[in-house]
């Protein structure tokens, strides 16, 4: 368990949807989310028959390490025998959580803080902004699955600030 102490705040990850996922079943199948933070996993509910599945669906990890990379997997579910693996991806939240420290008070609304390009160290299918919108600091991200033949799951990130943890100010956050 996370004390305090440790526990910088809380990351919503809003997963908005699936794109042109795996079939696993005869002709489509029936994908859910699960998303891993170290011993942290969290999951979406399962949508049926549907390879372009809509979730919008939040999930809220605490964090301690904003180092740590994400782990997203997508399965199908299946009755009468295992999930089958539909591919995943990895992010981290380095550049989000240093346009989480700078001084955007007077920013006006809109204003890009950060972008990651895609490359071979993420599994971004585009580029990713950071963004300010009504006061809050977004992320969006269109990851591209690995390890399946196609598929991309488009989410969105959050900060939500917690009263008495040490925020995100107080860890300098290695440069990628």
């Amino acid at each position: 368990m996370t004390s305090m102490d440790e526990l910088m705040g809380l990351l919503r990850i809003h997963v908005k949807r699936g794109i042109n996922l795996a079939v696993r079943d005869v002709r489509t199948s029936d994908p859910y989310v699960v998303v891993r933070m170290g011993t942290q996993r969290l999951k979406t509910k399962v949508i049926n028959k549907d390879i372009n599945p809509v979730w919008n669906e939040d999930l809220t990890l605490p964090i301690t390490d904003p180092a740590e990379p994400i782990k997203l997997t997508v399965f199908d579910y299946d009755t009468f025998s295992m999930d089958d693996e539909m591919g995943d991806a990895e992010f981290d939240i380095v550049a989000f959580v240093q346009a989480l420290r700078m001084d955007y008070a007077d920013f006006p609304d809109g204003t890009i803080l950060a972008k990651v390009q895609p490359g071979r160290k993420n599994c971004l299918a585009e580029e990713s902004v950071v963004v300010l919108r009504e006061g809050k600091v977004l992320q969006d991200l269109c990851l591209r699955l690995r390890n399946v033949e196609c598929g991309e799951v488009e989410l969105q990130l959050e900060w939500i600030e917690v009263p008495g943890c040490k925020g995100v100010s107080a860890t300098p956050t290695p440069t990628a």
